[in-house]
Parts: structure tokens; sequence; C-alpha cells
């Protein structure tokens, strides 16, 4: 089986078909999901969505792009929130200089306030990070050296040093279907080289459709062809990919209860 670590499935594009989307997700083998918190204020509609399925959790956190509007400044709410048996993480937050819609200082503070709260709660950290390669792993380097914390670097498309930084700190890396286009070379160099329990896949559904589905709209299922991509990069089959990617989801996500997809 395998685990869609990263989804949107409260964004309009999936939750007009929750239920086709889940029997498609199926279909493909695809036996539990993680759809993510990008904003406090929809949080009550992600949530909702994990309470209403075994195999599906969320996260709480507050996307760079919000951190204008709804930055933390304390962990205080993102705590509160994990509270939920089916609040797995903390995020997405970090840094996104690319579009840069907040300020650089208040996503630098609202991703601290989010560290805390990992460290706090022990819950996993969802990182986002897009042209600030360097800041980001300087902040996850410097808050780590104030108490460790778990997470990972998801739909990875950064340098390598940035892989290299966050595997020293004991982070993983999660690999969206940005790996299958065809000018994502220097990214599969990268998949290649990073260890295999330290390996999750993801859609980043509705958005980042993986090849032979881009330019449609993403969804769970298509987790599949990325974990086919990855396996062939790694030399496995796509079972053996799917088992240890799984594998890696339940240790880093250890508040989730495994399941299986009947």
């Amino acid at each position: 089986m395998l685990i869609d670590s990263h989804c949107h499935l409260d964004f309009p594009e999936l939750a007009s078909d929750e239920s086709g989307v889940l029997a498609r997700a199926r279909a493909a083998g695809v036996a539990g999901m993680l759809t993510i918190g990008t904003r406090l204020d929809r949080f009550a509609g992600v949530r909702a969505i994990a309470e209403r399925h075994a195999n599906i959790w969320c996260s709480v956190g507050v996307h760079p792009h919000e951190a204008k509007e709804e930055g933390q400044r304390t962990p205080d709410r993102l705590v509160e929130a994990t509270r939920h048996p089916k609040v797995i993480g903390i995020g997405e937050t970090g840094l996104d200089f690319y579009y840069e819609h907040s300020p650089r200082a208040e996503q630098a503070e609202s991703f601290r306030a989010h560290i805390a709260a990992a460290r706090q709660t022990g819950l996993p950290l969802i990182v986002h990070t897009r042209d600030a390669d360097a800041e980001t792993g300087d902040i996850l380097e410097e808050e780590f050296a104030q108490g460790a914390y778990g997470g990972l670097i998801h739909c990875f498309s950064s340098g390598r040093r940035v892989a290299e930084r966050a595997l020293a700190l004991g982070l993983y890396v999660s690999i969206s279907g940005i790996v299958t286009f065809k000018a994502a070379s220097d990214l599969r160099d990268i998949v290649r080289d990073i260890p295999l329990d330290r390996l999750l896949v993801e859609t980043d559904a509705p958005y980042l459709a993986p090849v032979p589905r881009r330019g449609k709209t993403n969804e769970p299922a298509f987790v599949a062809h990325t974990a086919a991509k990855v396996a062939e990069l790694k030399g496995i089959s796509p079972a053996e990919l799917a088992a240890a990617t799984t594998d890696n989801f339940f240790r880093l996500f250890a508040k989730a209860e495994r399941v299986r997809c009947e």
C-alpha cells in the first residue's frame, strides 16, 4: 500500500468529489492520506475530513503565503489544535521567497513558532521551502540547537545542500510528482542518493500532477506514478518502494494509527 503524505483534500478541486477521489485512491493502492492545514481559519474543515475517514489524518499550520494574515508568534494555538486525535503533524510552514505573498520576517517568525509547537508536542514539522534554501537550512539548524524535533521537507525540489542539511538533522524528505517532470534531472540525481529509510511520497494535490497526468487536477491516486518513478530511481520494485515509504510514514507520524486498505 501507499500513503499520500501531503495533499489538500479541503481544496475545492478535490472537496467537490470527495467520495470519487477516495474511491480512485483505494483502487490505485493508496491506503491513507495526510490532508494539510494551511490556514487556522480553515482548519475546522480540514479536521472534519479526517474525522470522517479512518485512513485520513490532518495537520495544523499556517502556510508561509498566509503569514502576513495568520502568522503565529507563539506555538499556543497550534499546540491546542494537536489535542485532537486525528492531528498528527505541524504545518505546513516554512519560507517561500518565490512569490513572497508575506514579508520574509513574518514568514520566519511563524516558521519558528511552528518549530516550537513541533518540539513541544513531539509531532513532526512539515516544511515548505521555495527559493529560500540557505535561510530554511539556517532556521532549521538554529532551532534544532535549541532542542530536537522531527519532521520532513515536503514536495522536495530544492538543491542538494538542503537535503543534506535536513538529513543531518534526522529529517525526512518527501517526493512529489515533480520528480517525473522532464526538466527535473537534478532532482532525480538527488533522489537516487537519499537513503530509502528517509523517503516519503506525496501528491501535493490538487497541484503538480505527475507524468502521465501532468496538466490535470492532481489527486491522491496519482501518487502511484510518483512512487513508480522513485522506485525506478532507487533500483527497487514498486512494491518495495511502497512498503518502505509506508513504514517511513508511520515511523515519522507515530501518532497515526496504522490502517490497511480493505
